[in-house]
């Protein structure tokens, strides 16, 4: 799940580009586990600075359109370019297992049932 160029500029400019673990919610649905990059990945040449959130769940069909709340619990690592796709999978994988980790721990499992993830509703979130 990509965020658009304008929630992507919101962010705070100073962020530290890389990989992020944390919490994710499509909608009103359930709060799963999540794996966050930010930054320019340089394996596909990116020229703009993009958030990419990988969502620690397989879902049923597309939610494109959706709001998408996150919370950001902590960093895995720098971003990074790979000498290859396999390279790059790989990573990918051994950072979903660290956000899982990470994230099974007793101070980040309490985030999960946060408010934050409960919108009211109806409720117009930046203008949707």
């Amino acid at each position: 799940a990509n965020f658009s160029e304008q929630v992507v500029e919101s962010f705070p400019s100073d962020i530290s580009t890389g990989i992020y673990y944390g919490w994710a919610c499509v909608g009103n649905g359930d709060v799963h586990k999540m794996v966050l990059s930010i930054g320019w990945n340089p394996f596909y040449k990116n020229i703009k600075k993009s958030v990419e959130t990988h969502i620690i769940h397989t879902f049923k069909e597309d939610f494109y359109g959706e709001i998408l709340s996150i919370v950001i619990i902590g960093y895995i690592r720098p971003e990074k370019n790979f000498d290859s796709l396999e390279a790059l999978i790989s990573a990918i994988q051994e950072d979903i297992e660290e956000a899982k980790r990470q994230l099974d721990l007793p101070e980040h499992l309490k985030l999960k049932e946060d408010n934050f993830f409960h919108l009211p509703e109806g409720k117009i979130v930046n203008n949707h």
